[in-house]
């Protein structure tokens, strides 16, 4: 889960490059919308191609029409293969990351809504490509980064490479703090239970008396998460945890099973075969051909060979 290509730069380095355009973004005619490619089913329209087009003007891209035409027909098929594998983010964390962004350009989001749609883009295909730009990730990790074990020799190489040493990571044993929001019930009563969350982390025992702790509210359960490199640690909780000390919990995330922390149950360096191997495997994981990940580009052509596309 770890490594160079992440969650967090597939957003910022993707996203965070148009935030100077921003301001003097051209307003954008949409002409009338026609199907022009079908991707496994999935239709794409001049008008989509018209907002990915203006979008990449706002990223300083260049390409024009026929690069936001490739970009969106990669899209549906990473689309596809994230719902297919079941990695997709949830829609807070997509209203997060956005919000995030319009922050962080000294917007609001209603702001940041108004300057899309003047640019041509608006606010809901910017969220689309959010949304897969986080999932997608995920989905090559877990096919290259989780599944592939390195042989001993590799181990071995690898080692050698770096002047006979194993590397040293920090390793994590950590427990899932969830205070449970129904999904029905989810507007109704979601600021609520973070609030309940946030409150709840000072008094939290420590990972042996959790459960005890847990039993005393409504509707919170606890998860070991078991021993994890900071490697394997997902995007979403990496800093969290890194800031959090020994002991302690990290700050609370609204997820899709409601407000979440985790406890940090015990924290070492350490360094064995095992370290070794989450080390390197998040190093290849890292490595980029032509700025994109190795990984991804290799995924993404076999989506593509398998795909039925008709363009028009």
């Amino acid at each position: 889960m770890g490594g160079k290509h992440s969650i967090r730069r597939a957003v910022s380095t993707m996203i965070l490059a148009c935030g100077l355009a921003l301001a003097a973004a051209p307003a954008a005619v949409q002409a009338a919308s026609k199907v022009v490619a079908v991707v496994n089913g999935s239709p794409i329209t001049s008008g989509d191609i018209a907002k990915r087009a203006a979008f990449l003007r706002l990223q300083r891209q260049g390409g024009g029409q026929a690069a936001a035409r490739q970009q969106l027909i990669d899209e549906v098929l990473k689309r596809a293969e994230v719902i297919r594998v079941g990695a997709s983010v949830g829609t807070s964390d997509v209203d997060a990351a956005v919000g995030r962004f319009a922050s962080g350009n000294k917007l609001t989001i209603e702001q940041l809504s108004h300057v899309l749609d003047q640019a041509g883009v608006g606010l809901d295909h910017f969220k689309s490509y959010v949304a897969v730009a986080m999932s997608w990730p995920r989905v090559v990790n877990a096919r290259y980064g989780g599944g592939s074990r390195l042989s001993n020799e590799e181990l071995v190489r690898r080692m050698q490479e770096n002047g006979g040493n194993k590397p040293v990571t920090t390793e994590y044993f950590l427990q899932q703090v969830i205070f449970v929001v129904p999904a029905s019930k989810r507007n109704a009563i979601i600021g609520k239970r973070q609030a309940e969350a946030n409150a709840s982390r000072s008094k939290y025992p420590g990972c042996e008396q959790a459960k005890v702790f847990a039993a005393t509210m409504r509707d919170v359960s606890i998860r070991n998460l078991g021993r994890m490199m900071v490697q394997e640690i997902p995007e979403d909780w990496k800093s969290l945890v890194e800031k959090a000390g020994d002991g302690n919990t990290t700050g609370t995330r609204v997820t899709e099973k409601g407000v979440e922390y985790l406890a940090i149950c015990k924290k070492r360096q350490v360094s064995d075969d095992l370290a070794a191997e989450v080390v390197f495997r998040a190093e290849d994981i890292g490595k980029k051909t032509e700025g994109e990940d190795a990984n991804s580009k290799r995924y993404i052509e076999e989506l593509r060979k398998r795909a039925q596309i008709i363009e028009k």
